[in-house]
């Protein structure tokens, strides 16, 4: 991995910041950062630049993903800089705090917009890419809500399932074709993702969870995930808390589960 082309979404803060400076540490590949901050992933650059990356090998290149248009034009500005596309990973996105009762729809376009459409849509842009050099490594930060349903969350739980349904069934259409599908399952991880969570409204929910100021370091997180992307995992189950049980309670008591969940209210 130390000498590929690396584009990380959502590189701005928490886990896709935490990513980038993981990677800068091998400094013998090239680093992509997009995120629409673009004053932020300039600060994330510095940070890589500190961990030994040489500055020439990092393109900072802002980029909303709900803006499907501009997309095929990002991609071929990474391809011209540095030739390739090696890791994409699709780490932009977006949680929610509110009931389904009071929440306005809105709400729920926005969230498929940015962690579904958005990621489908960087995803099949790079695509044809991988698949005419039949090599590449696709990646999405999911959740442990892609696999359970909790509340204050129902349409981040609906974002999160249909993530992990669309790359796992686009895992079977192109693994044998060379590119590589890995799904990156977190739990709770100590990032700001309650504070920007979505409240009925559509702002900002503002404050961190008990659940997100207990969970997993960041960097640590980071340092998981970048071992499961080198060993070519297809699912990288992410966390050290209770939460991270659930995905085994669901496969083998959903019943239990949906008691459990049930008593979250």
């Amino acid at each position: 991995m130390s000498a590929q082309t690396v584009w990380i979404t959502g590189a701005s803060s928490g886990i896709g910041e935490a990513l980038a400076v993981q990677f800068a540490r091998r400094a013998g590949g090239a680093l992509v950062l997009s995120a629409r901050r673009e004053e932020e992933l300039n600060r994330v650059a510095q940070r890589c630049v500190d961990a030994g990356m040489s500055s020439e090998r990092i393109l900072v290149l802002p980029l909303d993903v709900t803006e499907w248009e501009t997309l095929p034009a990002a991609v071929k500005t990474v391809i011209d800089r540095f030739g390739s596309i090696d890791l994409l990973v699709n780490n932009a996105g977006l949680s929610q705090r509110s009931l389904c009762k009071d929440t306005d729809m809105s709400v729920y376009q926005k969230l498929m917009d940015v962690d579904v459409m958005g990621q489908i849509a960087l995803t099949k842009a790079v695509l044809p890419h991988m698949l005419e050099r039949r090599s590449g490594h696709l990646a999405v930060t999911a959740s442990v809500a892609g696999k359970v349903g909790v509340p204050q969350r129902t349409g981040y739980c609906a974002a999160k399932h249909a993530v992990m349904g669309f790359f796992d069934a686009l895992r079977a259409e192109v693994e044998d074709e060379g590119v590589q599908v890995s799904t990156i399952v977190p739990g709770f991880i100590r990032t700001d993702i309650s504070r920007n969570a979505l409240s009925a409204d559509g702002t900002a929910f503002g404050r961190v969870d008990d659940n997100i100021a207990g969970g997993m370091d960041v960097d640590e997180c980071a340092e998981v995930i970048l071992k499961g992307l080198s060993a070519g995992k297809r699912e990288i189950p992410v966390g050290k808390g209770k939460e991270m049980s659930a995905l085994w309670i669901k496969r083998l008591a959903p019943e239990m589960l949906f008691r459990i969940t049930r008593s979250m209210n």
